[in-house]
């Protein structure tokens, strides 16, 4: 058991623990205003240094984990301060890389490039593409460079970033549109083929048509007496070949509208329909028919397209008008917004705001449940023996929406009319 202390002894003991305590103060208040950067400490270890820089922990975890490399360069070009993703980067050691001499990481194929960036990063911050080897490959990088004053002198700042993902993304978006580009080639083909048809049907099969009609005409005229009961036969034969005729030119009709051809002028529509109801004058005169139209907009697009779209619409509301009543026609226009169009409705062409023109008739109109069906080629809900027709032309008008980048809907009941709804966009 240690004898107890003296008065003086305890008096002696404080004013060493204030003089240390003081010391302290001293050292730590110099270490904040940085006129020390660093103290020695006796450990268990034995002596230790600590400094600013190493107390800078959390700069030190986010250098060490961020995905880019970061590189300290001296103005002779060596790595005075390297992360572990750098090291990963040039597949080699961190105890190694710090030290070494940068240029050597940097494929010769690049040397020159490399020269003139770091000339130029001494004066400015700058960004270069480089490669760099790593071991047997290479790896490409964007780097970024800062110049920069610390105590071991003038140095560059480098962040490098791996650039794999973002080559390979482009070769993948390269591949796919010279792919697309092919597409579209053999697409155009295509579509020259289909002209091609479309022409060998309205003109060389038209042909043997007119011959069946016309040794029809002659048999019947000449020989209608021995044929007796044959001259039915033949009367729905030459019926069949008309029918046969008018489908190949709604086909042709059909097939002239699968592109929208640029036009530079906007269209009246208002004109384009005093020209399609002076088409139909005779019809409208012996059905007596009404019709009524708004002051409509001109728009950019074809006007024999959008001709035959009011064509076939106004010549449905015509045709499939209630027995003994007056046909009454109306060409309404608004300005909606693209959050007040019918649900389900997706325009060709995307927009804030929409032209709606709306034709409707007080005809027998239709159950909506065929409504998908209605625009569809050679649909029909009607016989022919009710109604004549090809059944192509709501789906003609459906087409010449779709290249005007619109949509066309339809809103009816039987007996109540039909409401027919295109929109097109502002």
């Amino acid at each position: 058991m240690n004898p107890p202390r003296t008065f003086e002894q305890v008096i002696a003991e404080n004013e060493q623990l204030r003089i240390q305590l003081e010391e302290a103060l001293d050292t730590i208040q110099a270490i904040r205003t940085g006129q020390v950067d660093a103290i020695v400490v006796e450990g268990q270890q034995g002596h230790e240094l600590y400094t600013l820089k190493t107390a800078d922990q959390t700069y030190r975890v986010f250098i060490e984990t961020m995905h880019e490399g970061a590189v300290t360069l001296n103005e002779q070009g060596l790595i005075l301060y390297s992360n572990s993703t750098f090291a990963a980067m040039v597949g080699r050691p961190l105890s190694s890389v710090i030290g070494s001499a940068f240029k050597p990481y940097i494929t010769l194929d690049y040397q020159a490039a490399y020269e003139l960036f770091i000339q130029e990063s001494w004066q400015k911050a700058s960004k270069r593409e480089l490669t760099l080897y790593q071991g047997e490959t290479t790896l490409t990088c964007l780097v970024s460079a800062t110049p920069l004053q610390l105590d071991e002198g003038n140095c560059l700042s480098l962040i490098l970033t791996d650039l794999t993902a973002q080559k390979q993304t482009q070769a993948l978006l390269k591949s796919t549109n010279e792919a697309l580009a092919l597409a579209n080639k053999a697409l155009y083909r295509s579509n020259e083929s289909l002209e091609q048809f479309a022409y060998v049907a309205s003109h060389d099969l038209q042909e043997p048509l007119r011959k069946i009609q016309q040794f029809g005409d002659l048999l019947k005229s000449q020989y209608e007496t021995q044929l007796q009961d044959g001259v039915n036969y033949l009367e729905r034969m030459q019926s069949a070949a008309s029918r046969m005729s008018t489908l190949i030119r709604a086909l042709l009709t059909y097939s002239r509208i699968s592109t929208l051809h640029k036009s530079t002028a906007l269209i009246s529509l208002n004109q384009v329909i005093d020209a399609v109801l002076t088409d139909l004058e005779l019809v409208i005169t012996e059905k007596k028919a009404i019709i009524e139209i708004d002051e409509l907009p001109p728009i950019l697009g074809d006007a024999l397209q959008l001709g035959q779209l009011f064509q076939n619409l106004l010549s449905n509301s015509l045709k499939f008008g209630q027995a003994g009543q007056t046909p009454h026609i109306t060409i309404r226009y608004q300005s909606v917004a693209a959050s007040d169009l019918p649900a389900g409705l997706h325009p060709a062409q995307p927009a804030a705001r929409y032209h709606q023109i709306a034709v409707n008739d007080n005809g027998v109109g239709f159950d909506e449940k065929y409504l998908d069906r209605i625009f569809q080629v050679f649909q029909r809900l009607h016989g022919r023996s009710e109604y004549a027709g090809t059944g192509i032309g709501l789906a003609i008008c459906q087409k010449v929406v779709d290249n005007h980048g619109g949509a066309i809907t339809a809103v009816s009941q039987p007996g109540q009319g039909a409401t027919f709804l295109i929109y097109l966009p502002i």
